[in-house]
């Protein structure tokens, strides 16, 4: 997967009416915490160590860290582009934070965990796992990468958006279905260049994050089946932001 940074995606904010961006003080009483992405019961976490690489066999800290790098940076102009489209002024999140340690970091004053990735409102961060993430890149592939960093800035965009579900799945598959539309959008206008295997790689890396069949849809903390992420994602990757309920 390679990253183009001479162009923009482009596209509106289908049917969103945004007064203005939602104070990330307010989000507090209403956003659920998204727990990241954890391997579903039985499941073992990727490892470093893996031996299993898609076509593209990425497997340096290096290529790790430049991924994350260009995916931020698409992310930040795709959602800048689809705000002023709205006439909305749009701020980016403000860092991204890898951590190695359980309890390194916090959000809300709650130490996270081992094998996570998250979107923190309270700070305005992402954080995760440094090992765990880049297992996963080795094992599933670098179009995870640019999952998992869509997945959890669409989780940004809803605080600003104001978007606040019932329950943590709602929020969680619509954050699927945007991050989709980041991806499919970035690769139509020319931003982001998909490699051989990458769809395989979405497919793959979405499937393999999704909760236990027996997880109750409406516990909090649960963000979808395989089927039911998959589903999401597909969906605004092919459809675009019309797909993902915004409005």
């Amino acid at each position: 997967m390679g990253a183009r940074s001479g162009r923009n995606a482009r596209g509106p904010l289908a049917g969103l009416l945004i007064a203005a961006l939602v104070s990330l003080a307010c989000a507090g009483g209403g956003l659920a915490e998204p727990e990241g992405e954890r391997p579903a019961p039985g499941r073992s976490p990727a490892s470093p160590g893996a031996n299993t690489t898609r076509a593209d066999s990425t497997t340096s800290v290096a290529e790790f860290e430049q991924d994350v790098a260009d995916a931020q940076a698409i992310a930040e102009r795709y959602w800048a582009a689809q705000f002023k489209a709205s006439g909305q002024r749009f701020q980016p999140i403000r860092r991204i934070t890898p951590y190695q340690r359980a309890g390194e970091v916090s959000c809300g004053g709650q130490p996270l965990p081992r094998n996570n990735a998250v979107y923190c409102s309270q700070g305005d961060f992402i954080a995760y796992d440094v090992a765990w993430s880049v297992g996963a890149f080795r094992q599933v592939g670098d179009a995870f990468v640019f999952y998992l960093l869509g997945h959890e800035y669409a989780h940004g965009i809803q605080v600003r958006l104001g978007i606040n579900y019932n329950f943590t799945i709602q929020q969680e598959l619509q954050a699927d279905c945007m991050a989709g539309a980041y991806l499919g959008d970035s690769v139509r206008s020319g931003a982001l260049t998909l490699a051989e295997g990458d769809l395989d790689e979405f497919r793959e890396g979405v499937a393999a994050v999704g909760d236990d069949p027996d997880q109750p849809w409406f516990a909090e903390g649960s963000h979808g089946t395989a089927e039911q992420r998959t589903d999401s994602f597909f969906r605004g990757y092919e459809r675009s932001l019309e797909a993902c309920d915004l409005g």
